[in-house]
């Protein structure tokens, strides 16, 4: 019989023997990573709101945010007991055979509140997913005549085949495979979008774009597009019949002050939007796009493509009754103001850290609740150090910036009890994106701790980060 582990020994693994199975089973790499810092040590007990509790009887205020999950903070209340309500009901979870009450209550809720004609929903499981989905309707709703995709020099949508083809991070570094007719133009830039059209425009004036892929707010790189662009992207994008796709995968849901970041801007409306990450309310796997119902009813409302695209867990059944509540705790709580008063708390706060460590803070930026902290290069690496590190870590011209912003991750977690973490899309951020259930006095906590850390100055840092290293 097979030597099983099960649930309750699960539960009472030591860390030791936790990196031993994924050493064995999982990636020994990513226990060389994560183990490198402080919480790769560590084992939680359990998490609430926006504090993490450890076994060993610590607390960790998690201002990762869950890299965007987490706007409804660990286990909401609300979130815990919706899901209870549908497994002590044994509700079906899914069938291809009967129709989804909470499908068809949160198509509702969503066409509620998004602007326009963006009524049409499809609920696959990851952000990816929804991306590669809005892509697919777009060439569907051309019928295929049209056969290439724009987007941006720094879009982030995933790390599948057909997101990562729409992807232009460094952080997807290997070259796989792309979907064919794929281009880029530059962030925020109207010349270099208009020269991405004419390229792909006959002489005879027929555009071959099916659809235009963006983010109005990178959260990988802290960077916003501007109205005036958005508006000129769309003016374009319906003169010649383009599929304009917004990714709001880690902005959705108020995370920027706005339910999602495009409705900053009054009257914009996109043909399709993308969602996941916080949809879920941090307990659901869950994504979405919401499309026109033009666009959408041109694609795929007829009998013969009705289940053309279509994935066994859409509309999983728990999944959409906790995404119906987690939405409903967004509106009703106010997320987009709590992500403002956030905002403003963080913005006066890190302009002040940067303000008393200008060697080290090069800049601050980001809107609401997701912010970014670029740290200043500094020296360069000292030879014995660069010596002890892997080689493509030594050839790598961000070295320094990523193991300094290291350094302070490890130490605000070390020292403060503080749980962040360091974007790599160009340019090398301290991310900071909490929870939106954080309350103000935890945004000052962290504030006070960045600033605390940075006053011991680069090379102490670097140093006592290479110490820790070499003791895990």
């Amino acid at each position: 019989m097979a030597d099983l582990i099960g649930l309750d020994q699960a539960e009472a693994m030591t860390t030791e023997e936790v990196h031993d199975l994924y050493r064995r089973f999982v990636s020994r790499s990513q226990v060389s990573l994560i183990g490198s810092f402080g919480f790769g040590r560590d084992l939680v007990d359990h998490a609430e709101g926006a504090w993490i509790h450890l076994r060993d009887g610590r607390r960790v205020l998690d201002f990762t945010g869950g890299v965007g999950v987490l706007s409804h903070g660990h286990n909401h209340p609300r979130v815990l007991a919706a899901r209870r309500r549908f497994q002590e009901a044994r509700r079906m979870e899914v069938h291809k055979n009967y129709f989804s009450p909470y499908v068809a209550a949160l198509s509702h809720n969503l066409a509620q509140l998004l602007p326009g004609d963006l009524n049409i929903s499809y609920f696959p499981n990851s952000g990816a997913e929804a991306v590669e989905g809005a892509v697919k309707l777009a060439y569907k709703y051309h019928r295929g005549r049209r056969g290439t995709v724009l987007h941006t020099d720094i879009a982030f949508h995933g790390k599948l085949l057909g997101a990562g083809s729409l992807t232009a991070s460094p952080e997807v570094h290997f070259p796989y495979p792309r979907i064919p007719g794929t281009d880029a133009f530059a962030y925020d830039d109207l010349e270099s979008f208009r020269l991405a059209l004419e390229r792909h425009t006959d002489s005879a004036g027929d555009c071959d774009v099916y659809a235009v892929v963006l983010e109005p707010f990178s959260a990988s790189s802290l960077r916003e597009c501007s109205g005036a662009f958005l508006r000129e992207v769309r003016r374009v994008c319906t003169e010649l019949d383009i599929v304009l796709i917004f990714d709001e995968v880690y902005t959705g849901w108020g995370k920027t002050g706005a339910l999602f970041h495009f409705m900053h801007h009054r009257g914009l409306v996109p043909d399709v939007v993308t969602t996941s990450k916080s949809f879920g309310g941090g307990k659901s796997s869950i994504s979405g796009y919401i499309a026109r119902e033009p666009v959408f009813r041109a694609a795929y409302d007829n009998l013969s493509d009705a289940t053309l695209h279509s994935t066994t867990y859409y509309g999983f059944g728990e999944e959409t009754a906790t995404a119906l509540e987690a939405v409903a705790v967004a509106v009703e709580e106010d997320f987009p103001a709590r992500a403002r008063e956030l905002g403003e708390r963080l913005e006066k706060g890190l302009a002040g850290v940067a303000a008393r460590h200008p060697r080290l803070v090069r800049e601050v930026k980001g809107r609401g609740a997701l912010h970014g902290v670029f740290l200043t290069p500094g020296p360069a690496l000292p030879a014995g150090l660069r010596e002890r590190l892997p080689s493509a870590m030594a050839r790598d011209p961000q070295a320094v910036s990523k193991l300094l912003t290291g350094a302070v991750i490890a130490a605000l977690y070390r020292d403060h009890g503080i749980l962040t973490f360091f974007g790599s899309n160009r340019l090398i951020a301290l991310i900071v994106s909490p929870p939106l259930v954080t309350e103000p006095d935890e945004a000052d906590l962290f504030v006070d701790a960045l600033d605390e850390v940075l006053s011991r100055g680069a090379t102490r840092l670097l140093a006592g980060f290479v110490r820790e290293k070499v003791a895990g």
